[in-house]
């Protein structure tokens, strides 16, 4: 099973997660999965279409925002605006979640959601380094 990494109360990341695992996200009260991997990155890897089938079988909203290396300013808009928008839990998984945690904190920062220190706190208490990532501020 995956691990989910709280980052906020309503904001988690993962490495790549199953189908298997949707129902355990259902369980812990996701109601939304943001797929940040593309499909056939790694042989053996999940398609993001299986992935969204189990999460319409348990009734969790799922969004697929691929990101191919460091996510760019739109997709980290994109991961942002999304978990922002939605009414509960968001679980967003990549390869390992360092891509998925990276474009919702360049969301967050674009936006002024979250300060560049409170980005790289909440980042590190769920285990990934966001200094290197994140704009320094004026």
């Amino acid at each position: 099973m995956a691990e989910f990494r709280t980052v906020t109360d309503d904001f988690a990341v993962s490495g790549q997660i199953a189908p298997d695992d949707v129902g355990v996200a259902a369980a812990q009260g996701f109601i939304m999965i943001i797929n940040n991997r593309p499909d056939g990155e790694a042989p053996g890897q999940p398609s993001g279409e299986a992935i969204a089938a189990a999460a319409a079988a348990v009734g969790i909203d799922y969004v697929h925002i691929p990101v191919v290396g460091r996510p760019t300013a739109e997709q980290g808009r994109a991961v942002a605006s999304t978990a922002n928008t939605a009414q509960g839990k968001v679980l967003a998984f990549c390869r390992s979640g360092t891509r998925s945690i990276t474009a919702w904190a360049l969301g967050q920062a674009a936006a002024g959601a979250l300060s560049r220190e409170a980005l790289i706190r909440l980042g590190c208490s769920a285990g990934y380094d966001l200094s290197t990532v994140l704009p320094e501020t004026d």
